[in-house]
């Protein structure tokens, strides 16, 4: 648990300081570029950092140049965003559960990036509205970071995925790039705060171009099966789970 304490530290007392120093000049400038840099770029790898975790990661290349793209990666962790954000180039929005953006300062913060708020449920007004704000997130210059499987897999291997990113690339148009984590559910697994040292890996996988597929469900078997090939063995769905 020593881990965790350094990691949380980190955040409370780094976090908290550009916090109060950060959103007063980011509303005074207009944008949070310099904020987002400062806790995504800096705050975020020191805290893990602090607790031991080395993030592996690979494929920047692949990532299209110019152009404002959707990432893709599969979710087994609470350590994956931490270990994401910080690797992936230009500055993201985030889909994220709608009671975080309720926390003071964070909350503000995160509306001020364009972090997209979900809410629970399945309503389909709800996820109209989430796709909605993403995709003028992209129109904007931002990517946009989704999880595919909508929450952490319970068994770390790959779930099914949700459709939404998939309508999202159809509508605008912004390719799609899968992110395959692993090591995480190790390092920090379902149902526990501790935060164990060692080794997380990223690792981009090619850009797919929407216009290539006529349909979303196309496309989301297109990714799918790229991010299944990139994964472990021991992280890939059972035979026969999941091939929607």
């Amino acid at each position: 648990m020593f881990a965790t304490f350094k990691m949380v530290m980190v955040y409370l007392t780094l976090g908290g300081l550009a916090g109060v120093i950060g959103i007063p000049y980011s509303l005074v400038v207009g944008n949070v570029r310099l904020l987002y840099r400062v806790v995504v770029r800096g705050i975020v790898p020191l805290g893990l950092r602090a607790a031991g975790v080395r993030v592996d990661v690979s494929g920047l290349e692949r990532v299209p140049a110019g152009a404002s793209c959707i990432f893709l990666a599969n979710h087994v962790s609470n350590l994956d965003p931490p270990v994401l954000l910080p690797v992936l180039p230009g500055q993201c929005s985030v889909l994220l559960k709608k009671e975080l953006m309720w926390i003071p300062l964070l909350g503000t913060a995160m509306r001020m990036a364009r972090f997209v708020p979900v809410a629970r449920g399945r309503r389909r007004e709800t996820a109209r509205e989430s796709v909605a704000a993403a995709a003028a997130a992209l129109r904007s210059g931002l990517h946009v970071v989704f999880f595919a499987e909508g929450t952490r897999s319970e068994d770390g291997r790959l779930a099914e995925f949700k459709r939404g990113p998939f309508y999202l690339a159809m509508e605008t148009g912004a390719p799609v790039v899968p992110v395959a984590i692993s090591g995480t559910q190790i390092l920090m697994r379902k149902h526990s705060a501790a935060v164990r040292p060692g080794v997380a890996k990223v690792e981009i996988l090619a850009a797919i171009d929407p216009a290539g597929y006529a349909t979303r469900d196309e496309l989301m078997r297109a990714a799918r099966a790229a991010m299944v090939a990139a994964l472990p063995e021991e992280m890939r769905p059972m035979q026969g789970v999941g091939k929607a």
